[in-house]
């Protein structure tokens, strides 16, 4: 039995509102809490760790502990960039390309390895830890392209938002109106909704005279995770009803 969620528009949702969670969590607990870029992510990272041992020793898919996990990702992922290009110095671009090479490699081996790099049909923990280390990777890049387009490219948090939401509508339409490969799409839009999602943690976090909305780090994320947190219940009463239906009809 596959652990995953079916791939749907609900699915970008949830993944939209976890991922700028986890750009205004990480930079609550970095720069709000003044805890600092290199201990947030040893912190994120150990979070990281557990939720997906935990994930991996599941035997069925469980939307809590599923988005709890894609939540570690993003929030360790926000420190770990911030870490690469402002504590090491090694700037968005560089940190960027960095990060692209390793996202490369891991998604080559999972191709060269597995034969698909396919996500709805994930049964081993050998495929399901590839699977973990492309997201975590990918929602680090996602957070340094996001920092890049809203500092360094002079679009602006809004700018960067709004470029960003212009691609990810072109990977829809390429999903309905072309035949390119619905898995390669897949994980082009994965990328992209983090640097949405940190562009648009960055219009919701930031004071008004750097252009944003000035709601800070803690109103933002407590907003978030409210609203992240009704859609898992929501997920997780459809998915237990759809269970009870199904033993009813065996029965």
């Amino acid at each position: 039995m596959s652990k995953l969620p079916q791939i749907t528009a609900f699915f970008w949702i949830m993944k939209i509102c976890a991922t700028t969670l986890g750009e205004t969590a990480g930079d609550l607990l970095s720069m709000t809490l003044n805890v600092g870029y290199a201990v947030s992510s040893m912190i994120l990272i150990g979070v990281f760790l557990a939720t997906l041992v935990t994930q991996l020793v599941s035997k069925s898919h469980n939307p809590l502990l599923y988005w709890t996990v894609i939540l570690s990702t993003s929030t360790a992922g926000t420190t770990i960039s911030d870490y690469m290009d402002r504590t090491l110095g090694l700037g968005y671009a560089t940190g960027s390309m960095i990060l692209v090479t390793i996202l490369v490699t891991i998604l080559a081996f999972w191709r060269f390895r597995i034969g698909s790099l396919s996500v709805t049909n994930i049964r081993t923990s050998k495929v399901e830890l590839l699977y973990w280390s492309a997201i975590l990777v990918s929602n680090t890049l996602g957070t340094a392209l996001g920092d890049f387009l809203a500092d360094s490219s002079g679009l602006g948090f809004a700018g960067g938002a709004l470029l960003i939401s212009s691609l990810l509508a072109l990977v829809l339409a390429a999903h309905y109106y072309t035949q390119i490969s619905t898995v390669m799409l897949f994980w082009i839009a994965f990328v992209l909704t983090r640097p949405f999602g940190a562009t648009l943690g960055d219009v919701l976090t930031k004071s008004h005279e750097k252009g944003g909305l000035g709601y800070g780090t803690v109103g933002s994320s407590i907003v978030l995770l409210s609203i992240l947190g009704v859609c898992v219940l929501f997920t997780t009463l459809k998915q237990r009803k759809l269970a009870v239906v199904k033993i009813s009809n065996d029965e």
